[in-house]
């Protein structure tokens, strides 16, 4: 292996930047090159993908876990929630915290199991 990481001295198992060995441009962690963000870096900035699809990725943990980089100059605005759709998104989540038995809106989700409350659910059982 005679590239960028032979000549700073490490032996880098997933530095492959034109994608022979991996098939995709690829790049251990913390060694992306500047103009490349991963989804969340992307949304950390306010923007999205814009339907491009990923250019490059990180691999670390023994090839185990893998990021996808997407090009900064290539990326769009995120997109705002309208209010109707602000709204619906309101009523949904409002609706996974009402009990279906007691009718009571309680500050966590009804969990999906028992499909109640936890007091109704405490309730039925003997």
């Amino acid at each position: 292996m005679t590239d960028f990481a032979d000549h700073i001295g490490l032996r880098v198992r997933f530095y492959d930047p034109l994608g022979t060995r991996h098939g995709f441009p690829t790049f251990p962690y913390r060694m992306a090159p500047a103009g490349l963000a991963t989804l969340r870096q992307l949304r950390a900035a306010g923007l999205r993908p814009g339907g491009n699809d990923p250019v490059a990725q990180i691999l670390w943990r023994r090839g185990k876990r893998v990021a996808y980089l997407y090009r900064l100059d290539w990326a769009k605005p995120k997109r705002t929630a309208t209010p109707a759709q602000r709204e619906a998104i309101a009523k949904a989540l409002r609706a996974r915290r009402t009990c279906r038995y007691c009718a009571q809106v309680k500050p966590y989700y009804i969990p999906r199991r028992y499909g109640c409350c936890l007091d109704c659910h405490e309730g039925s059982t003997p």
